[in-house]
């Protein structure tokens, strides 16, 4: 049976099983290397208060939050997008595009 991809659509490599991670949108269990990543950095105070508070000498914390996401919800919030095969070679952020 031919296969499609090189890695099979993972980077697991020789390593055995691979730990399976859950999406936090739909609950999805997805192989860890294939889910998407998501961090966002979060303060639970209200951002123009912990201004204020800063300018006063407090420390706000913060907390980061990690996220995963399986392929079909990445694409569906718009957290990847679906590229062309010459696109899917340039290594750079989401946000960003050449030109």
């Amino acid at each position: 049976m031919p296969k499609k991809r090189k890695s099979r659509g993972r980077h697991k490599g020789d390593k055995g099983k691979e730990p399976m991670v859950q999406c936090d949108k739909c609950g999805a269990l997805v192989p860890r290397s294939k889910a998407k990543k998501l961090t966002v950095w979060s303060c639970p105070v209200d951002p123009q208060l912990a201004k204020e508070l800063r300018e006063k000498g407090a420390i706000i914390p913060r907390y980061k939050i990690t996220k995963y996401y399986c392929i079909r919800c990445a694409v569906f919030y718009g957290i990847v997008r679906i590229r062309s095969e010459e696109e899917r070679k340039i290594k750079e952020p989401l946000g960003r595009r050449r030109v």
